[in-house]
């Protein structure tokens, strides 16, 4: 008999598994509505646990709380199955139809309760897949049910490649032309350009300084983004705008006149296709420019929005309540925002003859929407609709910087991965999650962020995922991993000429180069597709916006260790199997070690990372992909990492 006492000892949590349609799924924690779901459950006899029940909670949204599920559930008892004096089995055959309804899909919360005697526990999530015991309960997991024939484009052993058009490549384009007001720069100040910025952070500036790169300039070195592995280019803000960012667009249905126009684009989307290339458009919906054919701030084409007699009037906000008199995204001046609630403004870029349909019937591979969280639900689905009606493998992915699966924006939760919205979203929470690792060494906090993330979404969602490390709204990677504390004092300093003059030291360059060449590893192996913006590569430094915008760094001028470093993981990438859809599961994370798997078809990819103070062995053997040499059970030392392939033994894989 237990001492009295031991009833309020908390038992190890029991093991769980997880299985559809005979398939061990415990990793995932969405599930296409209709799938029937088994969830066994092996609990210590020594517990003193009877009974097991799953209790779920519907997505009720209180008042003033975007986070918390609501107060109603409904608990499913989990059915004895057997035991053999040590352990007890239970099972619970979960049923996503009748969890759903009539909804056809939706997001849920649960958590496990364990009953023993007058007591109960309850299971506390870390991470969507693991849990510990309590007696009052915790953190519930996630479950998100998405639609019947959910369907995402297959983007393979994809490689993603970031270009800020004006910094990239200057072009032989003798008919760009650039319009009133803009400041070209001569080739000559191309290496050593650093972005026009005004004296305090967050001031307006005109950004109407332009280094001359364009659309021809990329066709011109489609060679140099093969040798990458490069599959697809998503290319920032292409359409007319007076700006060199190009995220205050004048005229949707014009390619910048300062990009080359039209030729240059069906060009460069020619030629990028001959060579396995697909481009991805920014697509900003949610705001235009001021000086724009719709709201026309300096009435070029008529009375300007705020008149009534404007045809774009109902397009916009106005009101003394607004800073600038009418509705601007945050409260940018040049940014008025546009009325996605009116079906009239949808239509221009849902319709099926709409801006969004419109350019992926003429060649492109898909669309970013910036700033997806502001776009309503309706203006997403209709999208949805009409592209995928002009092309059904066309890829749409969203800004999103949290966790897309349970998503509030301005308190409503978000219903990107249901099946009528999004494909993808840019993996901003590995980003965070990677540069943590790499600047503390933890790697259980990285294994757990993989985990939640691979949990959260759908698997072809997972497989589709946009892995970044920079983008043209952070700091460059190599700035963050060889100055964490600098990188740190930046997000907060408002000097920008303290930040224009930011560089690093020699030896924090090449420790920020080791720790990228780790961090890229992990990048180009998990699931979903890596997503290079440019001059990452060749060792650009720079802190946030303008400063990772500068013109980009060629060869001539690279760092051409890393630049080899990059090439080989795209042709690694491109030529291995389990890096396509295969499946994920973290094996180890200890102390600043880290090694997970891919597997499919019988291959396993074994990835090891260490960045530990010391060295640690990998338990893996095979051939090591990155060496090109047999391995086993290798010694992994400081920033060190190995990519080791086991092939399938007779009679595995399919």
């Amino acid at each position: 008999m237990l001492p009295a006492f031991a009833e309020k000892i908390i038992p190890a949590p029991p093991s769980v598994t997880l299985t559809e349609g005979g398939t061990v799924v415990s990793g995932r924690g969405s599930f296409e509505c209709g799938s029937r779901v088994t969830v066994d459950m092996k609990v210590c006899c020594r517990s003193g646990i009877s009974a097991v029940v799953m209790r779920v909670f519907p997505d009720v949204l209180e008042p003033g709380d975007g986070a918390d599920p609501g107060p109603v559930y409904t608990d499913l008892p989990f059915e004895f199955t057997g035991g053999d004096g040590i352990c007890s089995e239970y099972r619970l055959v979960l049923d996503t139809e009748a969890i759903c309804g009539d909804r056809g899909s939706g997001l849920f919360f649960y958590e496990y309760l364990f009953l023993r005697g007058a007591d109960t526990l309850f299971s506390s999530s870390c991470d969507n897949v693991h849990f510990t015991l309590s007696e009052t309960g915790g953190t519930k997991f996630r479950l998100l049910i998405y639609e019947k024939g959910f369907d995402v484009p297959d983007t393979g052993c994809g490689i993603m490649y970031h270009i800020f058009v004006d910094r990239f490549f200057r072009g032989d384009d003798p008919g760009a032309s650039y319009g009133a007001g803009a400041r070209l720069r001569p080739p000559s100040v191309w290496k050593r350009g650093i972005p026009s910025f005004a004296a305090v952070r967050g001031d307006e500036t005109d950004n109407l300084d332009f280094y001359g790169g364009n659309l021809e300039g990329i066709r011109e070195k489609l060679g140099y983004l093969k040798s990458l592995g490069v599959t697809m280019i998503y290319l920032s803000p292409v359409f007319s705008a007076p700006s060199n960012h190009k995220y205050d667009t004048s005229d949707y249905t014009v390619i910048d006149s300062g990009f080359g126009g039209r030729p240059a684009f069906d060009a460069l989307l020619r030629d990028a296709k001959e060579q396995g290339i697909g481009v991805i458009l920014d697509g900003v919906f949610n705001h235009t420019g001021a000086d724009s054919v719709y709201f026309d701030a300096e009435h070029r084409h008529g009375p300007g929005a705020e008149s009534e007699d404007s045809t774009f009037h109902s397009w916009y906000r106005f009101g003394k309540e607004y800073k600038n008199g009418y509705e601007s995204w945050w409260d940018i001046r040049i940014l008025p925002r546009l009325r996605t609630d009116l079906p009239e403004v949808r239509d221009f870029f849902t319709a099926q003859d709409g801006i969004a349909a419109r350019y992926i019937a003429g060649g492109a591979s898909g669309w970013r929407l910036d700033v997806a969280d502001e776009l309503p639900d309706e203006f997403l689905e209709e999208l949805r609709k009409s592209v995928k009606k002009a092309n059904s493998g066309a890829l749409i992915i969203g800004e999103v910087w949290e966790n897309a699966a349970d998503k509030v924006a301005y308190g409503r939760r978000r219903k990107y991965f249901r099946g009528r919205q999004l494909d993808s979203v840019m993996n901003y929470p590995l980003r965070r999650a990677l540069i943590r690792y790499a600047t503390d060494g933890c790697a259980g906090a990285l294994a757990a962020e993989l985990t939640e993330i691979y949990s959260s979404y759908p698997p072809a969602v997972c497989d589709a995922l946009m892995n970044i490390v920079g983008t043209h709204d952070t700091a460059r990677i190599l700035s963050c991993l060889g100055d964490p504390a600098g990188a740190a004092a930046a997000e907060s300093e408002t000097d920008n000429r303290k930040l224009a003059s930011m560089r690093l030291t020699p030896e924090q360059r090449r420790i920020g180069i080791e720790r990228l060449k780790a961090v890229s590893v992990i990048q180009y192996t998990v699931y979903g597709f890596p997503c290079v913006y440019y001059g990452d590569e060749t060792g650009m430094e720079g802190m946030a916006d303008p400063f990772c915008r500068a013109p980009m760094k060629w060869e001539s001028d690279a760092d051409a260790e890393l630049l080899a470093h990059y090439r080989r993981l795209g042709g690694i990438r491109r030529s291995e199997p389990s890096l396509a859809g295969g499946s994920f599961r973290v094996v180890r994370a200890d102390g600043g070690y880290i090694e997970y798997e891919r597997e499919k078809g019988g291959r396993r990819l074994t990835v090891a990372v260490n960045l530990d103070d010391g060295p640690a062995v990998c338990r893996a053997s095979g051939f090591e992909l990155y060496s090109g040499t047999e391995v086993k059970r290798p010694m992994i030392g400081q920033r060190g990492f190995a990519l080791i392939v086991r092939t399938p033994r007779k009679g595995e894989g399919e």
